[in-house]
């Protein structure tokens, strides 16, 4: 498998709370691992957030002694939820903080995620599909047949997320699991990359690289083309890289 990750400030940021993680190599039981974190937090909260519970959950996966893939990613998530919750009470300068989060390993042909908040994991290869589920209160509007969804892409409170990890004590985490065939490309990102470029045109982006690295290079800076509102955090993976080129 062929990762690839990379974060921007972006155009509009003085700070990057965005962090994000890949790797091909074992994490514990797990062969691989992919991470997607979107910090929230006044001052540097935001930043710490993030990073933090990337690093909580590299630590916990590493002497996992779960079996299955969901209770080791639906364990570590935990673990690193409450520990963030904790960081937070021990200084005022990070209370309230919070991050978003995507938590992802491929085993055999199989995709493994969890997801919490408004970063997404996407599926590439004839037609690009989001996997996950928004948790804001945009999409719970258009779950509840109160919102259409191209009045979401664009509505005010956009950017009020539902759940996140450092929220509560127990934090609600969907998890999924997917069936992979050749061809695929696992993109996962944070919204200063999904409310900036539209996603027939990161289908287009990827589709037209050379490679993920040139991928991932190019949806940076197409979203800071269109404005840069926001940091912007990629990690794209290509599971069966030694079997079959997609390009």
């Amino acid at each position: 498998m062929k990762t690839f990750s990379i974060t921007d400030v972006g155009r509009k940021r003085e700070m990057n709370q965005d962090y994000v993680f890949a790797t091909d190599e074992p994490m514990g039981g797990l062969p691989n691992l992919l991470v997607v974190a979107d910090g929230m937090g006044g001052h540097k909260a935001g930043d710490f957030a993030s990073r933090y519970t990337v690093e909580v959950l590299e630590e916990e996966l590493k002497h996992s002694v779960k079996e299955s893939p969901e209770e080791i990613l639906r364990d570590a998530v935990q673990t690193a939820n409450h520990k963030l919750i904790e960081a937070a009470g021990k200084d005022i300068k990070l209370e309230g903080m919070g991050t978003t989060l995507v938590v992802a390993t491929v085993i055999e042909h199989t995709l493994y995620f969890i997801n919490v908040g408004d970063s997404r994991l996407y599926l590439v290869n004839q037609d690009i599909r989001q996997l996950s589920r928004d948790h804001s209160f945009v999409e719970e509007m258009v779950r509840l047949g109160g919102l259409k969804e191209e009045e979401a892409r664009h509505h005010p409170d956009k950017n009020i997320i539902t759940r996140a990890i450092g929220m509560k004590e127990d934090v609600e985490t969907d998890f999924f699991e997917y069936h992979l065939k050749k061809g695929d490309v696992i993109l996962m990102c944070t919204d200063g990359l999904s409310n900036m470029v539209e996603d027939e045109d990161i289908f287009a982006i990827i589709k037209s690289a050379r490679d993920i690295v040139e991928a991932g290079q190019m949806l940076i800076e197409r979203a800071n083309a269109n404005g840069g509102r926001d940091n912007i955090g990629v990690v794209l993976a290509q599971p069966f890289s030694d079997e079959v080129s997609i390009w």
